[in-house]
């Protein structure tokens, strides 16, 4: 009995010790998992904040980023061709078309430790002609992407942001790019082409929105032939700036090679188009973060694709969403015209054209949330189905166009209402 009196004590205090030491354990840990991921939170805003904060939209941002190491005025790394204060056209005597061209100083590669070869005797020489208004962020990695590929010249009909003076002094920089900015002496220019006066694009003329930009594709296509004719190119493309080539069954991955294997008769060559399927509602680089397509039927097995058409179109005749008739590649000679911004065609013969079974065209359609709402914007419809059928070609547009007006009408009504209401 007494020695049960006198180990009590002994007890208690251990097991006081043990709570202690387990509550201090406790309070430890919990400290330790409440700091780790704030700390983590941090690190990563501060990389982020240190790296790819809008490099793409600021060409001031992307000197330091993309410019060749070395290259330093008052200890800024300078982007190629910005070290020049005045970026002068660029004279051509051989046609009037390729006096609207403007072409900065051969400073190049672009990326650092980037090696592109341009000896004037890599054959094919191959240009690629677009119109757009995106921004850097869009146009710089799809020309790097064809430069890789083989594009020795890109053709840029410039407006919008695309013709803004921060973004056109960097495009104007590269080798190889030469941009026609949509001014009245352009205008006037193609005011006077022959294509106004044929049928095959009739029904397109003096409407609005998507029909004007397929009239005025088509005369930057017919006014890039003959500037792709006077630069000594072999093949010209028209590709928007949302797509890529994508030059399956070529050795090294290379369009050049692939274009090169090519017989002499064929004046034209078609790329299926594979449309892009988004998986996720944040993409901010569709080219790097988007990986996967709805293969074009013309590169499926005829019985498969007919067989499961309606399982797999659910209604929709249009399985594209966009369009399905790809996009091609013309052997620049005499007589070449634009057919609409997918095809070429030629005014005294009717091309010899292939299909190639393995290549294809790359489109990133609606990748962005903003790819949305830009598209609707640019237009100005109102939001009727009367309005946006005169708008847009497609009717996929024209849902889009409807459903994003019918949104905001949505929540600018409920933001609107009395707070006691809502």
């Amino acid at each position: 009995m007494p020695s049960h009196h006198l180990h009590a004590p002994l007890r208690s205090s251990t097991a006081t010790s043990t709570t202690i030491s387990t509550q201090s354990f406790t309070s430890r840990l919990i400290l330790l998992l409440t700091l780790l991921p704030l700390s983590l939170a941090a690190l990563a805003f501060i990389l982020q904040w240190k790296g790819n904060s809008g490099f793409m939209m600021d060409p001031t941002t992307a000197n330091s980023r993309w410019a060749p190491q070395g290259s330093h005025i008052k200890n800024h790394e300078i982007f190629p061709g910005m070290e020049l204060s005045v970026l002068s056209p660029k004279a051509h005597k051989s046609s009037d078309c390729s006096s609207l061209g403007r072409s900065g100083a051969p400073s190049f590669p672009y990326f650092r430790d980037w090696k592109f070869d341009f000896q004037a005797n890599l054959r094919p020489k191959i240009c690629i002609t677009t119109s757009t208004s995106a921004g850097l962020d869009q146009i710089l990695p799809w020309m790097f992407y064809h430069k890789v590929m083989g594009v020795t010249t890109f053709f840029l009909f410039v407006e919008g942001n695309a013709a803004s003076p921060n973004t056109s002094k960097v495009l104007e920089s590269i080798p190889g790019v030469k941009l026609i900015y949509r001014t009245t002496e352009l205008e006037e220019q193609q005011a006077k082409s022959r294509i106004w006066n044929e049928t095959w694009l009739s029904s397109f003329f003096y409407k609005p929105c998507n029909y004007e930009l397929f009239v005025k594709q088509s005369l930057n296509m017919e006014m890039a032939i003959v500037m792709a004719r006077d630069a000594g190119m072999d093949w010209i493309l028209h590709l928007d700036t949302d797509e890529l080539i994508h030059p399956a069954g070529a050795r090294e991955y290379s369009l050049r090679q692939l274009l090169l294997d090519v017989p002499g008769n064929v004046d034209m060559v078609v790329f299926p188009n594979y449309e892009s399927s988004i998986e996720r509602d944040d993409i901010e680089d569709p080219f790097g973060e988007v990986s996967m397509f709805k293969k074009n039927y013309d590169h499926l097995p005829k019985d498969t694709y007919f067989g499961m058409y309606k399982e797999s179109t659910r209604g929709n005749p249009n399985y594209f969403l966009t369009y399905g008739n790809g996009k091609s590649a013309a052997r620049v000679q005499d007589h070449l015209r634009p057919n609409g911004a997918h095809r070429w065609h030629n005014y005294m013969k009717t091309p010899n054209e292939v299909k190639l079974e393995e290549a294809a065209v790359l489109h990133y359609t609606y990748s962005k949330f903003s790819d949305l709402t830009s598209r609707r914007d640019r237009c100005g419809c109102k939001p009727t189905k009367e309005d946006v059928k005169r708008c847009f070609m497609l009717d996929f547009d024209r849902s889009v166009s409807l459903v994003l007006s019918l949104n905001i009408y949505l929540v600018c009504s409920f933001l609107l209402l009395p707070f006691h209401d809502k």
